[in-house]
This record gives C-alpha cells, sequence and structure tokens, in this order.
C-alpha cells in the first residue's frame, strides 16, 4: 500500500499542519499529524472486517491547540510527572514550569504536543513509515541540552503499529519520552471501557502519593485492585474502596513491568468481546502508565463534535517510571553525547470468533 499526505490546518501563529496517512492491505490504517507527532485517528478491522476508528481525538487542528491537550500526541522531553518540577544533573539544578499543583506533567506547556515536527523520511510498501524529527534546543521548557529526537511509525501487513524513538544531545539531560493516545478499541466512543478485558504482565505498581508522585517504594499488586495479572474487566474494580482510585476517579497508576527493564516484552493486551478486537502492547520500556481517561480537560470534543465522557478510553502509555529522575532504584540513565538514545512500541491489532 502507500502514504498520502494532505493539509490539516493552521494555528492561530500561522504555522501549518499536515496528516499523513498509512494503509496496509488488511484493512488497517493510521492518520499522523505532524503537530505533537500526534496518532490522529487509527482504523482496525473488527471480526466482521469492518474498520473502525479505535482512538480518540479531535476533528479540527485548533482543538489540540492547548498546553494541556495530549490526545495522541509523542510527550516530552520528560513524560509524566517531576515532583518540585525541578532535577538536578551534576552540580546543576534545573527548574521547569509547575503545571500539575508544585509539580511538572509531560513537560508543558511547549512540550512535543504543541510543536510541529518536520517529516524526515516516509516509505512506502508492504510495511509503510513515515519518521518524524524535532530539533529540542537548549533551554526550551527548561531542560539541557539540544536534543536530536526521531520517532518512526511503522504500519506492518500483521496490522501492528509500531513506534520507535530515537534521540541524540549535545549535553547531558532527561530523555523520557511517550505516547499518549487514547484508546477505544469497540470503534465507538460513545461506549465505556469498562466491559473490556484487560491483562498486565507486571507483579507491582509505583507507590505514589496524592500528588500522583511515586513514593520510591513498589507496592505488590496481589490482593488489590491493580491486580491485572489474570485477565479482567476494567471496571471490575475500578470503583473499589481505595483512596487512590477515589482521588483519582479511576486508575492512573505505572505498572513496574515484569522482566529485564530496556528488554523488548509483551506487557499486556486488551480485548473487546463485541467487536472481537485485541490489542497487544509490546515494549523495551519498564512501565506502562494505565489510565482509564477518568477526566478530560475542560471542553473536550470528540470527532463527532460532542463532549467526551469519562471511562470512554483507556491510555496504555510505555515508559520510565514517573519521577525517574530523583529515585536512583528506578530504571532509568540520563542521555549523554555520544550515546543515542532507542526505545520501540508495538501495538499489535488481532480478532477472536464470537
Amino acid at each position: 500500500m502507500g502514504i498520502e499526505k494532505e493539509p490539516f490546518g493552521l494555528l492561530p501563529d500561522g504555522r501549518s499542519a499536515d496528516k499523513y496517512t498509512m494503509k496496509n492491505s488488511n484493512g488497517m490504517s493510521a492518520e499522523i499529524l505532524t503537530y505533537g507527532c500526534r496518532v490522529y485517528r487509527l482504523f482496525v478491522p473488527d471480526r466482521d472486517g469492518k474498520s473502525e476508528n479505535v482512538v480518540l481525538g479531535h476533528k479540527t487542528l485548533p482543538e489540540y491547540d492547548r498546553d494541556d491537550d495530549f490526545f495522541g500526541a509523542v510527550v516530552g522531553r520528560c513524560a509524566n510527572r517531576i515532583a518540585g518540577a525541578e532535577f538536578a544533573i551534576g552540580k546543576n539544578t534545573y527548574h521547569l514550569v509547575k503545571n500539575e499543583g508544585r509539580n511538572s506533567l509531560h513537560s508543558a506547556p511547549g512540550g512535543y504536543q504543541n510543536r510541529i515536527w518536520s517529516v524526515k523520511e516516509t516509505t512506502g510498501g508492504g510495511t509503510p513509515s513515515i519518521t518524524l524529527s524535532c530539533l529540542d534546543k537548549n533551554g526550551e521548557c527548561g531542560y539541557p541540552g539540544n536534543v536530536a529526537a526521531e520517532v518512526k511509525y511503522s504500519l506492518s501487513a500483521g496490522n501492528a503499529l509500531s513506534i520507535c524513538y530515537s534521540a541524540k544531545t549535545d549535553k547531558e539531560t532527561i530523555f523520557a519520552p511517550t505516547n499518549h493516545t487514547f484508546f477505544n478499541i469497540t470503534g465507538n466512543p460513545g461506549r465505556d471501557i469498562l466491559s473490556l478485558t484487560l491483562q498486565i504482565d507486571a507483579d507491582c505498581i509505583t507507590e505514589a502519593d496524592k500528588e500522583l508522585i511515586p513514593t520510591g517504594k513498589l507496592l505488590p499488586v496481589k490482593g488489590t485492585p491493580y491486580d491485572f495479572r489474570r485477565a479482567k474487566p476494567v471496571g471490575r474494580d475500578i470503583f473499589a474502596d481505595d483512596a487512590f482510585l477515589k482521588i483519582c476517579g479511576g486508575y492512573d497508576n505505572n505498572f513496574a513491568l515484569n522482566g529485564e527493564p530496556r528488554a523488548m516484552k509483551k506487557a499486556a493486551w486488551l480485548y473487546d468481546a463485541v467487536s472481537g478486537r485485541k490489542m497487544e502492547v509490546a515494549t523495551d520500556m519498564p512501565g506502562l502508565q494505565i489510565f482509564t481517561a477518568n477526566s478530560y480537560h475542560e471542553g473536550s470534543l470528540g470527532y463527532d463534535g460532542q463532549e467526551m465522557e469519562k471511562h470512554h478510553a483507556i491510555c496504555l502509555e510505555t515508559q520510565f517510571f514517573p519521577d525517574s529522575v530523583h529515585h536512583p532504584d528506578f530504571p532509568f540513565q540520563t542521555l549523554k553525547p555520544g550515546a543515542e538514545f532507542k526505545s520501540e512500541t508495538i501495538y499489535s491489532f488481532t480478532v477472536e470468533k464470537a
């Protein structure tokens, strides 16, 4: 198959964004925006061969133009939370914007989700791909070093969307990206995701305080609402009498994946019995943030112009543990000159018969 390009819109400051569509021969297509390096829409066939969009997002470009809008975006330079919105490398302390109380969340404002990425390369054929690049300059969002970041999206003939990250720097820095796609594999944004079956290969989660900042401890999931080692409906325990679930209004947790922290492994799978769609997540990152779309920023509208509803999507964000820069025991390393960061996450789709 191949790749199609079309204009997507203009931002208030005059910057333009494009949309690239990759298609394979099995009824799957992925639409990628240069604004935020976003997964805009993802069409996947059900058991009857009907392709439907399985992610949430907005119809127009201006709706994405917010500091707190992460739908489908590559998040960086550092995803998730940094306590106190500051960190030290050697003798130098770096200060970030406090955009969630006293803390930094997803390197916003001005993070990767708000930038126009350049298209470095596209390839057609049986495995179409698009490689996007971004020069993250020294001092942007408070981070040190000029970072040349690249993200390659590939769509296989076997209905797998691969996301490959790479980066180099000229000064020691943090580089910890993720992709923040909101999945609803039912193909119907009007359905919630509570009945979907989820399994996660993780024996522990990172304990977090009321600000969702890790304490440094790992908590066993056994006997708790966070135990997804055996498949169960997402909604089975989401309303349990658990203090953290009540604070968040659902799941917003980092699962410490089993296996070698930086080796490729099967992290989780999600299944919808109605459509037959099953999504498997494989990654070489040590953590998986599960967020059950407990809330959205005010005024979030879907592709159909209707207000988005909580628990109508689930994010499976592969990542380093939150606030890793403050926890030497967490599996994390800074990016240094002369080295290259590389990581891959694969979302694979299959169907099961009724």
